[in-house]
């Protein structure tokens, strides 16, 4: 039986990212779909894939055009995530996947299907599956014709699984869609957009304190959005802010069309790396900010932590509000010991991978799509803490902080709340 692979994060550091191991390059081989996977690989089962994150755009809803197969898991989004009255279904049949019949029937039903609707939407979503991307279906034609038959805008948005490790996932697409229908307005000096994710942040969140310190008067997220009048004042703002690499596109999009410029911030669980990375923004702006008070309690929190903590050590998973390296990275700078890191490297994370590699070079990294990591038993490693909702899975008996809301940790905040939920599991657990 093939042990399941792993390697330390010193010899993946000496490889380089030029040279990252075929082994944990999840499009090199077969992909290992297992239970902690599946729970977030089908976008209509939890979590904000493709359908769900499309309709986070207020007063719209969404035909699926697809195979039954493809619509099962979205009727579990309708049933018991609040969606039913805003997802609607086109079936295709056989004839349909050979001959793209369905492209002719879909204006008729998104007349249909705005008819129908009570409250009439302002907007409906065409989201069209693998079967039109293999079709080669000029989207953007089709919506164009169903919009003469119908008041309502009519936008595509995609759920290509064939383009996952492709330049445009759909994960990325999608975001660059929630803001293609903003429209060019007079900008206002002191309004924002935060960009990154369709859950708002936390209501305490550092983020908007410090925004207003810098003379920021409106701050304006998607999710906040209640009609489609109020998603379009985003198109005022004086800049972007991306708080997640994923909405880059989506921000170049907004510039080109709409000349808002951006500015990119990254989650960061490093105290000093928030404090440096705040100071730069607000230099950016020509401002400053005073973030002494939150700095002071998170130093005091980080020290609750160690105490807490002491010699034990953690295991850090792939799903969860962080990216995986930089945290490890962050409890190792603050002592604590970091045996493994399930998640597979990119060469974005080697600026995380490089400064590990120096503190704690037996860490291990476990690929979790890789198909060794069947033979995972709970022995292969000793954790007495994991971080991530996949964990559980790998490590069934040990304690574990999900850290996978929806509403998002961002900051000084997003590190306490982090901490705090540490030592409560710490405590729970003795």
């Amino acid at each position: 039986m093939t042990a399941p692979y792993s390697i330390s994060v010193k010899s993946l550091s000496e490889a380089g990212p030029a040279e990252i191991p075929q082994e944990v390059l999840s499009n090199r081989h077969l992909v290992y779909s297992s239970p902690a996977t599946l729970s977030y690989n089908s976008p209509g089962a939890q979590g904000f894939g493709v359908k769900r994150a499309g309709l986070v755009l207020p007063e719209s809803v969404m035909l699926l055009v697809s195979p039954g197969c493809c619509g099962r898991n979205t009727t579990i989004l309708g049933d018991t995530g609040g969606y039913s009255d805003r997802m609607f279904y086109l079936q295709m049949n056989e004839t349909d996947l050979v001959t793209g019949r369905h492209l002719t029937v879909i204006p008729q039903a998104v007349r249909e299907l705005y008819e129908s609707c009570e409250k009439k939407p302002k907007v409906i979503e065409i989201c069209i599956t693998c079967v039109d991307a293999l079709l080669g279906t000029d989207m953007e034609r089709v919506c164009r014709k169903a919009e003469e038959r119908c008041p309502a805008k009519v936008v595509p948005c995609y759920m290509y699984a064939l383009t996952r490790e492709g330049r445009n996932p759909p994960m990325v697409a999608i975001r660059q869609m929630l803001f293609s229908l903003l429209e060019k307005k007079k900008k206002q000096r002191t309004m924002v957009n935060l960009l990154g994710f369709f859950a708002p942040f936390e209501d305490d969140s550092d983020l908007y304190v410090f925004l207003k310190q810098l003379g920021i008067r409106t701050i304006n997220e998607l999710a906040r959005c209640k009609t489609f009048d109020e998603y379009q004042t985003m198109g005022a703002a004086n800049f972007n802010l991306v708080l997640y690499p994923e909405s880059r596109k989506a921000a170049n999009y907004m510039e080109e069309k709409l000349q808002i410029p951006y500015i990119e911030l990254t989650r960061l669980y490093e105290l000093d790396k928030i404090r440096k990375q705040y100071a730069l923004f607000a230099a950016a702006l020509d401002g400053k900010i005073d973030d002494t008070e939150y700095f002071e309690k998170a130093r005091k929190k980080i020290a609750d932590m160690q105490e807490t903590c002491g010699t034990r050590s953690f295991a850090v998973g792939k799903v969860l509000n962080a990216n995986p390296f930089e945290l490890a990275l962050a409890l190792a700078g603050y002592g604590l010991h970091v045996a493994a890191v399930f998640s597979e490297p990119a060469e974005s994370d080697y600026t995380y991978i490089d400064r590990l590699a120096a503190i704690s070079p037996e860490t291990l990294v476990f690929p979790p799509l890789s198909p060794t990591m069947m033979n995972f038993d709970e022995h292969t490693v000793t954790a007495d803490i994991t971080i991530g909702r996949d964990m559980p899975f790998y490590l069934p008996q040990v304690p574990n902080v999900s850290w996978s809301a929806e509403i998002q940790p961002f900051g000084y905040t997003g590190l306490m709340q982090l901490i705090d939920a540490i030592i409560k599991k710490l405590e729970e657990s003795a």
